[in-house]
């Protein structure tokens, strides 16, 4: 089971949808949420200048790419710059509502990126995920 589990995305039902499918499906002992790329970014800020008693820092992110504010690949982009090196144990999944063909080929670019998953979760979809990272 993991630790930590963090959700971006702009939409406050996905988000609850996000917290409601993964704590049926018992992947994680906590969900976090941020609602756009520069929330996450200022999350992991915080963990990084004020080290909380316990540790804990998100294992698994679901992404999703179009955010306003700082989107998917923007954070991404910063997520995975040196600043951030010691969060990059943490699989990312991009879960976005269209699949477009370039951002496939984009998010091969990202090692750091697991899967590409269309929207909505599921349970299924997180059965699959607990065996592909081996929970």
């Amino acid at each position: 089971m993991l630790e930590q589990i963090l959700c971006i995305d702009d939409d406050p039902i996905t988000l609850m949808l996000c917290k409601k499918v993964i704590s049926k499906s018992q992947i994680s002992h906590e969900i976090i949420t941020a609602q756009n790329g520069e929330e996450a970014l200022h999350h992991f800020n915080t963990l990084k200048y004020h080290k909380n008693k316990d540790n804990k820092k998100p294992e698994l992110i679901f992404l999703d790419l179009n955010m306003p504010v700082m989107g998917g690949w923007e954070f991404l982009d910063h997520f995975t710059s040196p600043d951030y090196a010691e969060f990059n144990s943490a699989n990312v999944i991009v879960l976005s509502s269209t699949i477009d063909p370039e951002d496939l080929a984009k998010a091969k670019k990202y090692p750091i990126i697991i899967d590409f998953l269309s929207k909505p979760i599921t349970q299924p979809m997180l059965e699959y995920l607990k065996k592909k990272i081996d929970l």
